[in-house]
């Protein structure tokens, strides 16, 4: 999310749902990442795998630092609608602290946050300015290159999550909320929209108005992650019987 200062200098074309704007990217996003994936699991020393890891996470990672530096030379960067903090855009600016170190329990909370983060996104984009601008391909570098990266920690770096990484990744998110509570007041801000829905169609849609849509949400969020939880709970089970 950004605030655009361009917007009065261009024709704004909001991405829409459906379009091929919004669906070729998931298509050719799922495509990189099986190819990926296979070709690591058959030809890729684990040097290789990890050093394609970090790879992905700085790539994803620069997408966001210039996207911010190119916004901020030309002016009127506004520090309430325009840092990095929203959730997946934090993300990418961290991520490649994970990919290169690749901590257990960076993975347990990234795992949901990731998942559980970008699937509204991907679903329902929230892009102002649509394809050919910078922020197009930003959001879906972000969004599409987020779940290649845990996606691939996954299926190639063989990492896995537990019934307590669910509870794991439940708590730091709190965290994470009341900290962008503070900042949100300090700056009169909306980050993660804490204090109002995007303006865009999205999921929060279904939940009500403020304040009530962030009690659905914390209510959901467990079951939610427990969902993306089971079929690594199913096939650790089948595993378990076949052995």
């Amino acid at each position: 999310m950004i605030s655009y200062q361009i917007a009065s200098a261009v024709k704004v074309n909001r991405v829409t749902i459906g379009s091929a704007e919004h669906v070729l990217p998931i298509i050719l996003a799922i495509l990189f990442c099986i190819a990926i994936i296979a070709i690591s699991n058959q030809k890729f020393s684990q040097q290789q795998k990890e050093k394609t890891l970090h790879y992905l996470g700085v790539f994803v990672s620069l997408s966001i630092i210039v996207f911010h530096t190119y916004y901020m030379s030309l002016g009127g960067y506004n520090l309430s609608e325009d840092l990095p903090l929203f959730l997946c855009s934090f993300l990418a600016l961290i991520i490649p602290i994970f990919t290169h170190y690749r901590k257990y329990w960076m993975y347990e909370v990234l795992l949901f946050w990731i998942i559980a983060g970008t699937l509204q996104g991907v679903v329902t984009p929230d892009i102002a300015i649509g394809f050919p601008s910078l922020d197009y391909f930003r959001y879906w570098i972000v969004h599409l290159g987020l779940l290649t990266i845990i996606f691939y920690a996954t299926l190639v770096l063989n990492m896995r999550p537990t019934l307590k990484s669910v509870f794991k990744s439940f708590l730091s998110l709190q965290v994470y909320a009341i900290i962008l509570v503070g900042i949100n007041y300090v700056l009169d801000a909306n980050y993660s929209y804490l204090n109002r829905k995007p303006e865009s169609a999205s999921a929060l849609d279904y939940f009500g108005d403020w304040p009530y849509y962030l009690l659905v949400m914390e209510a959901i969020l467990i079951p939610f992650f427990l969902l993306i939880y089971l079929p690594f709970y199913l096939t650790r089970n089948r595993a378990k019987k076949t052995s």
